[in-house]
């Protein structure tokens, strides 16, 4: 089986032309026409996720967050990421990213998301279709029962272990239609208000913005990586259905740059 194999299969899920203008998804950095020995699958490259592949035996790194959102003027010494291709040439490691396209992706990364969270009747909101693609920002699903806000809260704290939850005023109606948009989802709340949700989850949003919805939303943010956490596990889901025997391995590594006191 050759990587293209896996690119392919992952591709034909999370198409690239459903990513955003802004964003690099794709092939990073080596070749695809070599035999898979095995894929390692993580949220972000670092050059210890780099390491970590080099030690399983894993010449396939496919992250959510591309290594080169920016040009590279060179391939030297001086950044983290100049290291993190050289390391990746130098041990033949090729490193693929998916991000906005499985982001927007019908059963993508706020699919899985809502299946964490338990929610029925899942739907993308904010729907693009490009060409014959459909995809969309965002996924508004409901809960089977509705919950106060304190224990929606305390849900989110339970299923994406995170120790709290940054929230707006405590909405004093049950919540049941919830709206999602994993990462840096702010851009999303006005559509998520426009469809009737009780609550928008994101990982992060500014300060400003939590302003004047109060008993309007429930704004519930979690931390961008917590949100973006499960990802790995639907590349494997994928991986392993397209492609089954070969050896897939979920990073034990912890790449969240963002430490909690």
């Amino acid at each position: 089986m050759k990587i293209q194999d896996v690119v392919v299969a992952l591709e034909r899920f999370a198409p690239l032309p459903l990513q955003e203008g802004f964003d690099n998804a794709g092939l990073q950095v080596g070749l695809t026409e070599t035999e898979v020995s095995g894929a390692l699958l993580c949220l972000d490259v670092t050059e210890s996720v780099v390491e970590e592949a080099v030690s399983l035996g894993c010449n396939l790194i496919v992250s959510h967050h591309p290594l080169l959102f920016h040009p590279l003027r060179q391939i030297a010494d001086k950044n983290d990421v100049q290291r993190m291709v050289r390391k990746a040439i130098r041990h033949d490691i090729t490193i693929l990213s998916m991000h906005t396209n499985m982001d927007n992706a019908k059963g993508g990364v706020n699919f899985k998301i809502s299946e964490k969270m338990g929610l029925d009747n899942c739907q993308l909101f904010c729907e693009k279709q490009v060409g014959d693609i459909q995809g969309g920002s965002g996924v508004v699903g409901e809960f089977c029962e509705p919950l106060t806000a304190m224990h929606f809260v305390e849900h989110l704290k339970t299923v994406f272990e995170v120790k709290c939850v940054m929230a707006n005023q405590l909405l004093e109606r049950p919540i049941r239609r919830v709206a999602i948009c994993g990462g840096a989802g702010s851009f999303l709340l006005p559509e998520a208000i426009a469809i009737g949700a009780d609550a928008f989850v994101t990982g992060e949003m500014h300060y400003h913005e939590y302003f004047a919805h109060e008993q309007e939303i429930q704004i519930a943010v979690i931390g961008h990586y917590q949100s973006e956490q499960y990802t790995a596990e639907l590349f494997q889901e994928i991986i392993r259905e397209a492609c089954p025997g070969l050896k897939t391995c979920i990073t034990r590594i912890n790449t969240n740059p963002i430490q909690y006191f």
